[in-house]
């Protein structure tokens, strides 16, 4: 098999059939850590996310040190524009006072929308660039995984919603005092007067607390890791409408208009999603932070 057709053999479902083209675009190019596998590591998610991290901070830093307070350039009234939204949202919903808040929330919601964004991309473009540099280096490319959607990953929808239960409980702490924190921990939800009445119900506050915080972190990163699984999916059954079509039936002609209806509508569809999925992250976020500085 020539380096051409090893490509096509990798990312074509013509030659390996639709369950394999679909395993080989939902495999992460991972890398083992330790002895006996102790970690796995999705290097395609570590680096697309260091990545868009990277400009994201490029790209806001220097349109802060080159603002200016006549009339905005196009992308300094696009960051002015989310800048102002966010800081209204944080004011209309954040009762404490936090300079953290309104930047978390920034960073958040660009963050999150910049990892949604590359769904968008091509389904095929990057990996099979990827397979490209696996022949050029003389590797097989049939073992040249690559996604490239970080928040199709639960690992990093789940580090997000991490981090943010870790805020929420720095916030109560800061807000309420470790003795404030703790007390609400065993007396609230239910209220009761007097010591007998509080001990009695300490047990049953303690449950519901735990069982509160747990859900937190959960469906934020299983709402978020759900819709854009699906949307990767979704876009990959689209590219297989023409792949999985023989030439010599005469389907592929057939299909590939209405392939391209259907990408045209998904992706159009999909951009309200992956919006609308950066904003609900970042808006969960801000009410989680204003309940755990307010007392009950």
């Amino acid at each position: 098999m020539n380096p051409t057709e090893s490509i096509t053999a990798a990312s074509e479902p013509a030659t390996g059939g639709s369950t394999e083209y679909i395993n080989h675009h939902l495999h992460h190019l991972q890398v083992s850590v330790g002895d006996g596998a102790f970690m796995t590591l999705n290097v395609d998610t570590l680096f697309f996310t260091l990545v868009l991290s990277l400009l994201f901070l490029f790209f806001f830093i220097r349109s802060a040190r080159k603002a200016t307070a006549g009339v905005p350039g196009k992308f300094q009234a696009l960051v002015e524009i989310i800048v102002g939204f966010v800081d209204g949202l944080v004011r209309e919903t954040f009762h404490g006072r936090s300079k953290l808040i309104a930047p978390l929330s920034i960073t958040i919601f660009c963050l999150v929308f910049l990892m949604n964004f590359m769904d968008m991309l091509p389904v095929d473009f990057l990996p099979w660039a990827w397979a490209s540099g696996h022949v050029a280096a003389g590797h097989d490319p049939a073992h040249a995984y690559l996604r490239v959607v970080p928040t199709a990953d639960l690992n990093t929808t789940f580090g997000l919603s991490l981090a943010v239960f870790l805020l929420i409980q720095v916030f109560g702490i800061g807000h309420k005092g470790v003795a404030g924190f703790t007390k609400e921990i065993f007396t609230a939800p239910f209220h009761a007067e007097g010591t007998v009445g509080k001990i009695a119900l300490a047990p049953a506050n303690f449950l519901l607390r735990m069982i509160e915080e747990g859900v937190r972190p959960l469906s934020l990163s299983l709402r978020l890791f759900g819709n854009m699984y699906a949307g990767e999916l979704i876009f990959i059954l689209i590219a297989l409408m023409t792949l999985g079509a023989s030439l010599s039936s005469g389907l592929t002609w057939a299909m590939a208009p209405m392939q391209l209806v259907a990408g045209f509508m998904w992706t159009a569809f999909h951009v309200l999603i992956i919006t609308l999925q950066a904003f609900i992250f970042m808006m969960l976020t801000i009410v989680y932070l204003s309940m755990s500085a307010e007392s009950h």
